[in-house]
């Protein structure tokens, strides 16, 4: 089992929760500062934490597994084989984890998956999408090989990797200068203009553009709106981006 889920970390949880719930995700646990939303494909997670702390804003890259045992003696098999993946098994803050190392010294977490996803309530055409921004992309997809996830070819790739994971999600891996760092997207398999208009009835700021194997929603960041020069975080981009899903000929 290979599930896409990346945490996001804001201080501005109902901001975020009137965003996703206009997008199309479902609320499917409520355990005070941890939230999680399903979408028709992958999961998102929501860690409430504290305005101006270093994690406000930011996504951590992340998935769910199903024997987290097997998926770490699996990784290390394949990653012994690429050269490009170490996976770890770990006790963390929130219990038993598997964290993966890319080349380039990237890490995330692999979770147990404790429940399928609730479709009920979702929009089944939405998907979450975790991005690896890398300065070295080769070996970041090749990571995410060793994890089981699937290419998922794109055309004019050329230095990005998009996969699927068998039980939703879509993680990609996009050529960035500096550290390696996470981000945080979505695709929409459906009418973009109908999205458009219920995220605008919603009440979100949202523009549309043009690119070249598709359209592209951005809609206004719900920490970008409270994000202060205060903030020590990174940078916080200023719109969410959800992307027409590509489909081959």
């Amino acid at each position: 089992m290979l599930r896409v889920r990346p945490v996001h970390f804001t201080s501005r949880p109902e901001k975020w929760e009137e965003f996703l719930a206009a997008l199309g995700l479902a609320k499917t646990v409520d355990h005070g500062p941890w939230r999680e939303f399903d979408a028709g494909s992958g999961r998102l997670a929501l860690h409430v934490t504290e305005a101006g702390s270093p994690d406000d804003g930011t996504t951590s890259f992340g998935v769910e597994v199903g024997d987290l045992a097997e998926f770490a003696r699996r990784t290390s098999l394949a990653g012994d084989e690429s050269g490009s993946t170490t996976a770890e098994l770990i006790t963390a803050d929130h219990g038993e984890s598997c964290r993966i190392t890319g080349r380039d010294g990237f890490t995330f977490l692999a979770d147990p998956g404790a429940r399928e996803v609730n479709g009920s309530g979702a929009d089944a055409a939405v998907t979450v999408v975790g991005v690896w921004f890398t300065a070295d992309p080769g070996p970041a997809a090749m990571t995410l090989q060793d994890i089981g996830a699937r290419f998922r070819p794109v055309p004019d790739a050329d230095e990005t990797a998009d996969f699927t994971a068998k039980n939703g999600g879509v993680l990609m891996v996009r050529p960035a200068s500096g550290p390696s760092r996470s981000g945080l997207g979505f695709e929409y398999d459906g009418d973009v203009g109908t999205l458009r208009d219920r995220l605008a009835a919603a009440g979100l700021e949202v523009s549309e553009t043009e690119e070249a194997f598709g359209r592209t929603l951005h809609v206004a960041n719900p920490d970008a709106e409270g994000a202060s020069t205060a903030n020590p975080a990174p940078s916080i981009p200023p719109t969410l981006w959800i992307s027409q899903r590509h489909r081959e000929n």
